[in-house]
């Protein structure tokens, strides 16, 4: 049984960490919530008892086996790093460490054996190139990969609680006949579209898509994919999708690749255009799964395909996978309670 910490307790994704643990089962025999101050003293429910959320201090992770972290890159660039010497494995959502060359940057059904040259601290992936990869990746192995093009449309859940509230006041005032004033997105999100997430970078593209580029490059041990993105904010609460364009090394039919993703772990195909069958983010929301549909042949490419994806951001995007990367640490014998890693 393992001791386990989260740092970031009261957002989102620190939220649904503490569903999935204890939805998983995950072997703890404690668990400690930490925050910024502003939040210490609080408390929150785990496994139907109240336990405090503590400020985060270097003094926080003695003891502790596994820290989950998701409070952003500045707080996680100065704790991981303090946890990992504490003899933590230091599990990390943000964008701090995910392109350090010698920080494991996983997904699990993709890229498991990368955990093991760790040094204490494990880099978990944007949550539009997590659903990507894990859609990508059994069919990279059957069919090598050259170019990729995604366009992708994230809801707002991704930004935080802020946003959530934010895109629900708007909509409010809207249909009320109101103006809607944006604080957090540089214009209104209800009943509009922002191809902008994260900052703009001198390329042209975003922050946001370039993760996307590079992330999905080191995950998938790919470095000379061809990869471009589009990142687009819709007005949807949880639940990201994308529209994914990729050029195979040679053709592959869209029941090849529907047979393939029938067998590959952690996608579910839901791919049939005569009854609209085909994913979307409200029936995503809340689920584990990386969903498929749309599976066509691309028609300005022989050996190109088309694939519409949609998967829960705060889950599989973010907690979710985190977990995963414990749970896989665990099995297989490379983390021991209290001891080396």
């Amino acid at each position: 049984m393992y001791k386990v910490a989260i740092v970031g307790a009261k957002g989102l994704v620190g939220q649904e960490f503490i569903r999935v643990l204890e939805q998983r089962h995950f072997p703890m025999n404690s668990i400690s919530l930490f925050e910024a101050d502003r939040f210490a003293g609080k408390k929150m429910f785990v496994a139907h008892r109240e336990v405090r959320v503590e400020e985060t201090t270097p003094e926080s992770f003695k003891g502790i086996d596994i820290a989950l972290f998701s409070a952003g890159g500045e707080v996680s660039r100065y704790f991981s790093p303090i946890a990992a010497a504490s003899g933590a494995l230091a599990i990390d959502n943000s964008s701090a460490f995910r392109l350090e060359p010698d920080v494991p940057l996983v997904v699990p059904e993709v890229n498991p054996e990368d955990i093991k040259w760790h040094k204490g601290i494990i880099a978990n992936p944007n949550c539009s190139t997590i659903q990507m990869v894990v859609a990508l990746s059994p069919l990279h192995r059957a069919n090598p990969i050259k170019r990729v093009v995604v366009d992708t449309y994230q809801a707002v859940s991704g930004t935080g609680t802020a946003a959530v509230d934010e895109l629900t006041s708007q909509a409010r005032q809207i249909l009320d006949g109101q103006t809607a004033i944006p604080h957090v997105y540089p214009h209104q999100i209800a009943f509009n579209l922002l191809p902008e997430i994260d900052v703009f970078l001198d390329n042209g593209y975003t922050k946001e898509e370039w993760k996307m580029v590079e992330e999905t490059r080191k995950i998938m041990h790919a470095s000379d994919m061809a990869i471009s993105a589009t990142c687009v904010r819709v007005p949807v609460f949880t639940g990201h999708s994308e529209a994914i364009h990729i050029e195979f090394s040679q053709p592959i039919s869209p029941d090849e690749a529907r047979d393939i993703l029938n067998e590959a772990p952690g996608v579910k195909v839901l791919d049939d255009p005569t009854i609209s069958l085909y994913p979307q983010p409200w029936s995503a929301a809340g689920t584990d799964e990386v969903f498929v549909g749309r599976i066509r042949q691309d028609a300005s490419n022989s050996c190109g395909l088309v694939l519409w994806v949609v998967a829960d951001n705060l889950r599989k995007g973010a907690a979710l996978n985190t977990v995963q990367i414990a749970e896989e640490v665990v099995e297989r014998g490379w983390l021991h309670p209290g001891g080396e890693k």
